[in-house]
């Protein structure tokens, strides 16, 4: 297999070279025809191409790129590698009406251009006789393939539509006209319907590429007419079914490379290792070559479409052990019974002590409710383990509405979305399940969690459907659906965001400039902040019972086409722990420790460890740091504490030290990030009783300039230097100044004192500062005596 990749590599380059050579045309003296002139004008402005790339008043014969002559008219067209102007990349699409003037055009690759949008249906009668080569690979087209497109073009020699988002039924009238072409590839799109008949009678064709295109059908039994010395046929990641006929065998056989695996082609193929160095053929439902799919997988495809199944053999039966084996297997037999007796009266230990541990905690509840307090009954998650442990028979609330939650997807359409979950559309393995890029039949973009036995909890899912059932946030990912028809392999379906995530969107390689990192603009980055903390003051103070993310970092912040934020990484998402759901054990844990762990060493279940873990993203956000919010090593403390020194309510000149050196900003956005580095602190306050709720960092972020400056008339532009500012210190940092080395006592009474002189120094003086008091606490209040306990 790693010989035929390999050949298969050399010869698309080589295949890419030939039906490029029709383009490699030198430029012979100058553009002579007013009608290509005419047509070159048109297309710079419909594609809005750059002047570096294509001057004015220049010759394009001479001087612009991509451009092919031959004798004084244009044959050849190349937009490889040209880029468009900061206008035209606002609104790209597919109009290339300049072609029409192009009246000796002989090749037009746009390869990697992105023509947005359908391919013109004049394109087949537009196009001059001459036209041989048209590539438009990788350019984000859509839509079906108009048959007129093609109907004109009886000189077409080489067609490549591959890596688009094209769909609908290929038009096999069209494509029967094309009677001279010898390239053709559709491979990766979402077409539907069978491939054509009339493809296989094309006499010159050589190189056959419809790969993961999404097709489906039986191969034809007659009216095969490809020549002998066809170079590559490639059926790959399909959804082809039946027998191969004996005349495609003896194509497979001498092409140069053949590739039919990935769909569900059956019977015998009649070759013993598996196509040898050349072919490839696994991942079918054929009975005599190796590596293929499963029974189960080919039946359930054969049922589905309601055809006859020439399914494996059956089994040899098995033959019975000799002596000797039943005596070595009743000697290991023994030996598991005395494991499995000795793990036994270690379990009936430790259920002995957890019984005393809920009857403990059972007295303490009915001791609540009768001096009057009634807990809340858990929901969702909380529920369906109450009924688990339970052992009842009644399904879960989790079970009965997981049908409701999103679409329900076949196992099948998202195999064929992802190209059977392939390593080229992996994004990457999470600790939830592996993530694939995929495209759904009607174009759409999603992301597939596929959940195998690989991921260590396989039924972190459910909390994900649990929380979805609360309703669809705005601010969480969007989610599309499930398919749970399988026992070992559960797969859930998102929309595709744009723009990634925050730890690779906040530094990332222009496209514009070869200026080296393009970092987020403050405008966007305060923007992100806002939308994480919408999304977590929905978890913690909607949802009921309120719901902790525990997994927030910058990885876990989605960002789509507008930096709007949709949180994702929601697989750890549980309830927040209460004091009348915790048992004696886990008290006493959490009690003797100071860390924001659950006492099996997770993340704990509150929503003070949301925000701790929160404010290290805004810090992340500030200083332009990556990797901070997703660390917790020594390294990562340390850092924290030398740029929380320099984080002060009082000296905003301090701020120069860490802020991002990427940033412009001018003075108001400057206290802006000032402002947010001091909610950062406030959130990373190391006695999570004193860290602010979400709602209030909500609107400290809204409002960061209330932070920071006062509110009073002309005074507004002045930092806070009345009595409000202890009001602030207090509110924003709690008991920060006992625990932290970088506010000392001396220095907080010192200006606490100060306060109070400016206080006292005239009425209207005093009246201001009480309603700058009002209105800080209205914004981050103080936390109350209390939550001055560790939750």
């Amino acid at each position: 297999m790693v010989r035929a990749r390999g050949l298969w590599a050399l010869l698309l380059v080589a295949l890419a070279a030939a039906a490029a050579a029709p383009g490699a045309v030198l430029a012979q003296g100058n553009l002579t025809s007013r009608s290509d002139l005419r047509g070159l004008y048109a297309l710079r402005g419909s594609l809005g191409l750059r002047a570096r790339d294509w001057p004015r008043h220049a010759d394009p014969c001479a001087a612009w790129a991509g451009v092919g002559c031959r004798g004084g008219r244009v044959v050849s067209l190349t937009l490889v590698g040209l880029r468009r102007t900061r206008l035209g990349r606002l609104n790209p699409r597919f109009q290339v009406d300049g072609l029409r003037n192009l009246t000796q055009l002989e090749v037009f690759n746009a390869a990697g251009f992105g023509l947005p949008g359908s391919i013109p249906a004049w394109l087949g009668d537009g196009l001059a006789p001459t036209f041989q080569s048209l590539d438009i690979s990788a350019c984000a087209v859509s839509g079906e393939i108009p048959a007129s497109a093609l109907s004109g073009l009886g000189n077409l020699t080489t067609l490549n539509l591959a890596g688009n988002k094209l769909s609908g039924p290929l038009p096999a009238a069209a494509l029967a006209g094309l009677t001279r072409l010898r390239t053709l590839n559709l491979s990766d799109n979402a077409f539907s319907g069978a491939l054509p008949d009339a493809v296989w009678s094309l006499s010159v064709l050589s190189v056959l590429d419809i790969s993961r295109a999404n097709l489906t059908g039986a191969l034809p039994t007659t009216g095969l007419a490809l020549p002998a010395n066809a170079q590559v046929v490639d059926l790959s990641g399909n959804l082809f079914y039946g027998m191969v006929p004996e005349a495609f065998r003896r194509l497979f056989a001498g092409v140069l490379l053949a590739n039919i695996s990935g769909n569900y082609f059956d019977g015998k193929l009649n070759v013993t290792d598996g196509g040898g160095g050349n072919a490839s053929f696994e991942l079918n439902c054929f009975l005599d070559v190796p590596g293929q799919r499963t029974q189960a997988d080919c039946q359930q495809f054969y049922a589905r479409r309601g055809l006859p199944y020439d399914g494996p053999v059956n089994p040899p039966a098995p033959q019975p052990e000799s002596a000797p084996a039943r005596k070595k297997k009743h000697k290991k037999l023994k030996y598991i019974l005395i494991g499995a007796i000795g793990g036994g009266l270690l379990l009936v230990g430790a259920l002995a002590a957890l019984v005393f541990c809920f009857a403990y905690s059972g007295r303490r509840k009915h001791d609540q409710r009768e001096s009057g307090a009634t807990p809340s009954a858990p929901s969702g998650v909380a529920a369906t383990a109450a009924v688990g442990a339970s052992g009842g028979t009644q399904p879960s609330a989790l079970s009965a509405n997981t049908a409701k939650v999103g679409d329900s997807f076949a196992y099948d359409q998202l195999a064929s979305a992802t190209s059977g979950f392939g390593e080229e559309r992996l994004i990457k393995h999470g600790h939830s399940g592996d993530l694939y890029h995929g495209v759904l039949q009607d174009g759409t973009a999603v992301v597939v969690k596929r959940i195998t036995a690989r991921v260590a909890r396989k039924d972190a899912y459910l909390a994900e459907l649990d929380l979805f059932a609360k309703g669809m946030h705005e601010r969480l990912v969007p989610f599309l659906g499930h398919c749970l028809d399988k026992e070992e392999e559960k797969v859930l379906v998102y929309k595709f965001v744009r723009n990634g995530d925050l730890s690779s969107a906040l530094h990332r390689k222009s496209r514009d400039d070869d200026e080296g990192m393009q970092s987020l603009d403050w405008i966007k980055r305060l923007k992100i902040a806002t939308g994480v903390a919408e999304a977590l003051c929905y978890l913690h103070h909607e949802c009921t019972p309120p719901m902790v993310h525990r997994d927030v970092q910058a990885s876990s912040v989605l960002l789509d086409d507008k930096f709007d934020v949709r949180l994702g990484s929601l697989s750890e998402v549980c309830p927040q722990e209460g004091e009348g759901h915790q048992n004696v054990i886990t008290k006493l844990l959490r009690f003797s420790s100071t860390a924001d762990q659950g006492s099996s060493g997770s993340p704990s279940a509150t929503c003070s460890y949301d925000v701790y873990c929160f404010g290290k993203v805004l810090l992340e956000l500030v200083t332009g740091r990556l990797g901070i919010s997703a660390s917790k090593d020594a390294a990562t403390s340390e850092w924290l504490d030398a740029t929380l020194r320099c984080v002060n309510i009082y000296e905003k000149e301090l701020m120069s030290k860490i802020i991002d050196p990427t940033l412009i900003i001018d003075e108001d956005h400057l206290e802006e990030v000032w402002a947010m580095a001091i909610v950062a602190k406030s959130c990373l306050n190391p006695r999570s009783s004193k860290r602010p709720p979400m709602k209030y960092i909500l609107k400290a972020l809204e409002n960061p300039l209330k932070v920071v400056r006062e509110d009073n008339g002309s005074s507004s532009a002045r930092l806070r230097a009345t009595s409000s500012r202890g009001s602030w210190n207090a509110a924003l940092f709690g008991s920060w100044r006992h625990s932290s080395s970088e506010i000392g006592p001396s220095r907080d009474d010192n200006i606490l004192k100060r306060s109070e002189t400016i206080k006292s120094s005239g009425g209207s003086n005093g009246d201001h500062s009480s309603s700058r008091r009002r209105q800080s606490k209205e914004i981050f209040p103080e936390p109350s005596g209390s939550r001055d306990t560790e939750d």
